[in-house]
C-alpha cells in the first residue's frame, strides 16, 4: 500500500495577510506630479509646511472688529472707522471705534476680539455693541492650523482629495509621489466568453460570459494601477506558462482568475513553479479557498503573482480581503491597509457556523441591522450587487438574530 498523503493545514485569513504583507516590496521608482493631478497616489516623502496656517490673525465670521475693554459695558456705542473685506489689510483701530469686518479678513492692529454681526445694531456711521467680548473671540491666530516647517504629509500616504487641499493650502504645487503599480490580469477556462462575441443563436453549451475580467479591472481602476490585460487565455499548461513570462517582463503583479484548484485542467498552479515558485496555495477562508501567491521570475528579478479562484464572489471577495491590502503595500502605503470592520447587530439567523472563516454578504436595513442575502453561493454575483459589505464570521460561529457581528462595507474595501 501507498503511504497517504498528508495535506498541509490551511493558512487561517490572519496567517495569509501577515503573509502577503510581510512579503510585499513597495516600488522605489518616484516622480513628480503637479498637485491637481496627484488623487489617488501615494506620497514619496514627508510634505512639510511652507507658511503658517493661518498666515496672519484673522476673523472667523462677519462682524466687527473691536478693542475687547471699549465693549466692556455689554451696550458700547462706536464709531465705524474703517471696513475691510478679505483680501484688504486694514489701518490699526483707534480706541473707541469698531472696524467693520467680513469672514477672512485680517485682524487690524490694535483690536483683540470679534463682535459677530448678529450681536451689533448699525445706525449711520455707527454701531452699538450688545455684547461684552473677551479678547482673542472668533479670531483665528496665525499658525493655529499648521506651523512653518511641521510634517503635514508624512511619506505612505495615499492621497485623497482632503489631503490634495491640504498640501495646496501651504502652496505645494507639485508632490513626489510613487510610480504606478504595473499589473497584468489574465483568466483561464476554454468556457470563457467575451459580452459582443456570441454569435446570433446564442451561447454554446457549456460557455459563460467572462465577468471575472470587468470585476477585477474595475478594481483595479479604482486603485489606479496600470493595466496590461492579456484576455482569456486557452486551457494549457505551454499557453499559461508563455503568458506568465510575458506578463513578468514589465509588470510589478500579475493577477489571474481560474485554474488555481487542482483539476487536470487547472493549469496556473505547474505553470507559476515552472516560472517561478509559489509560497502560498489555499486558504481557510469562504468563499474563495484556492488563493495562489508567488513569483514569476525575469531577467533582474521577479513579478509578484496571485492567482484567483474562477467563481465569480470568490475572486471579488478574495481580491477585497487579500489582493487589496497586498497591492496598497506594493504602491508604498505604510499606514493601515486592513479595513475598518464595525460592530452591527445581526437581523438573520446563520444555524450552522462553516469549518472556514466565512465572509457573508449582507445589506444595512432601515432599522440599522443587517439582512443576509439568502443565496450565499460563490457563483451568485447578484449577491455582491443586492448587498452593502460583509459579515466577518469565524470558523465554526453560529449567529442568532441580535447577535452582534462584524461588519465590514464594500465603502472601505473598494478604495
Amino acid at each position: 500500500m501507498s503511504a497517504p498523503v498528508h495535506k498541509a493545514p490551511l493558512l487561517s485569513v490572519r496567517e495569509a495577510l501577515d503573509f502577503l504583507l510581510e512579503a510585499a516590496r513597495p516600488v522605489e521608482q518616484v516622480e513628480t506630479v503637479p498637485t491637481l493631478e496627484a488623487n489617488g497616489r501615494v506620497l514619496a516623502a514627508d510634505q512639510l509646511a511652507t507658511i503658517d496656517v493661518p498666515s496672519a490673525d484673522n476673523t472667523q465670521m462677519d462682524g466687527y472688529a473691536v478693542r475687547a475693554e471699549d465693549c466692556a459695558s455689554g451696550s458700547a456705542t462706536l464709531k465705524v472707522s474703517q471696513r475691510i473685506p478679505a483680501g484688504s489689510v486694514g489701518h490699526e483701530l483707534e480706541p473707541g471705534t469698531a472696524a467693520r469686518i467680513f469672514t477672512g479678513a485680517l485682524i487690524p492692529p490694535g483690536a483683540d476680539a470679534v463682535v459677530m454681526q448678529e450681536q451689533a445694531e448699525a445706525v449711520g456711521d455707527s454701531v452699538t455693541i450688545h455684547h461684552a467680548p473677551r479678547a482673542g473671540e472668533w479670531i483665528r491666530r496665525k499658525g493655529e492650523d499648521i506651523g512653518a516647517g511641521a510634517v503635514i504629509l508624512p511619506a505612505g500616504s495615499r492621497l485623497r482629495s482632503q489631503e490634495l487641499g491640504l498640501a495646496a493650502s501651504v502652496g505645494l504645487a507639485r508632490l513626489p509621489v510613487r510610480r504606478r503599480l504595473k499589473v497584468a490580469v489574465f483568466f483561464t477556462g476554454d468556457e470563457l466568453t467575451m459580452p459582443g462575441d456570441v454569435p446570433a443563436d446564442g451561447l454554446k453549451p457549456g460557455a459563460i460570459y467572462n465577468s471575472n475580467r470587468f470585476t477585477l479591472r474595475g478594481l483595479l481602476e479604482n486603485f489606479g494601477c496600470e493595466i496590461c490585460d492579456y484576455g482569456i487565455v486557452p486551457d494549457s499548461l505551454e499557453a499559461t506558462r508563455a503568458t506568465l513570462v510575458e506578463a513578468a517582463k514589465q509588470n510589478d503583479l500579475i493577477i489571474t482568475s481560474g485554474g488555481v484548484s487542482v483539476g487536470e485542467e487547472d493549469h496556473i498552479k505547474p505553470a507559476v513553479e515552472a516560472e517561478g515558485r509559489l509560497s502560498m496555495w489555499q486558504i481557510a477562508v469562504k468563499p474563495g479557498k484556492p488563493l495562489a501567491f508567488g513569483e514569476v521570475r525575469r531577467e533582474g528579478g521577479s513579478a509578484f503573482f496571485l492567482g484567483l479562484p474562477g467563481n465569480p464572489v470568490s475572486s471579488f471577495v478574495t481580491f477585497l480581503l487579500f489582493v487589496r491590502p497586498f497591492l496598497l503595500r506594493l504602491q508604498g502605503v505604510t499606514g493601515q491597509v486592513e479595513p475598518q470592520g464595525y460592530t452591527v447587530r445581526a437581523d438573520f439567523e446563520l444555524p450552522k457556523g462553516d469549518r472556514r472563516n466565512e465572509f457573508l454578504r449582507v445589506r444595512l436595513n432601515a432599522a440599522g441591522g443587517l439582512d443576509l442575502f439568502p443565496n450565499q453561493g460563490s457563483g451568485v454575483l447578484t449577491s455582491t450587487v443586492w448587498g452593502d459589505g460583509l459579515v466577518d464570521n469565524p470558523a465554526g460561529n453560529r449567529i442568532a438574530a441580535g447577535d452582534l457581528v462584524r461588519f465590514i462595507p464594500f465603502a472601505e474595501l473598494q478604495h
